[in-house]
């Protein structure tokens, strides 16, 4: 009879106390970018549903804040949210410059050499981050900027 007893509650903290967990790890959200120069957001998970805006630029951040089968909600920089199929979707770390002017160094320090400067809505690929930089890649300049300054998957 004891042995019952402590069946039964294992499976009742099984399944009240664990099963939501992995619920809550579907919810969170994710960065992701964009496979090609031309993506499609849709109004619904669907192709039958029309497209709200088309996308032309390759590897723009977006977040993933939810799936349904081969479709997943994104939202852009711009908070535009919509479905975009998983055939356009992308793994690679990108961002996108969030200060107007914002300076490109040659190291990851404020007293280094600076490169460039960034417009608000530049695309940056991220090769690589520290604690407080990414190094990062966009057009013909590589360097590092102040990660905190950045929108995307900057981990």
């Amino acid at each position: 009879m004891k042995k019952y007893k402590q069946l039964y509650l294992l499976i009742f903290i099984f399944y009240f106390l664990l099963l939501p967990l992995n619920s809550f790890a579907d919810k969170i959200e994710v960065f992701m970018s964009l496979k090609n120069n031309e993506a499609n957001l849709r109004y619904g998970p669907s192709f039958e549903y029309p497209i709200k805006i088309t996308y032309k630029k390759k590897y723009l951040p977006v977040i993933v804040i939810d799936r349904s089968e081969t479709w997943m909600k994104t939202r852009d920089f711009e908070n535009n949210s919509g479905w975009i199929n998983v055939s356009q979707i992308s793994k690679k770390k990108t961002a996108i410059n969030k200060k107007k002017n914002n300076l490109l160094y040659k190291k990851p320090t404020i007293y280094s050499r600076p490169i460039a400067k960034l417009e608000i809505g530049r695309l940056v690929i991220i090769k690589k981050c520290k604690i407080n930089w990414c190094k990062i890649k966009t057009g013909n300049y590589s360097g590092w900027i102040i990660k905190s300054e950045l929108w995307g998957k900057i981990k």
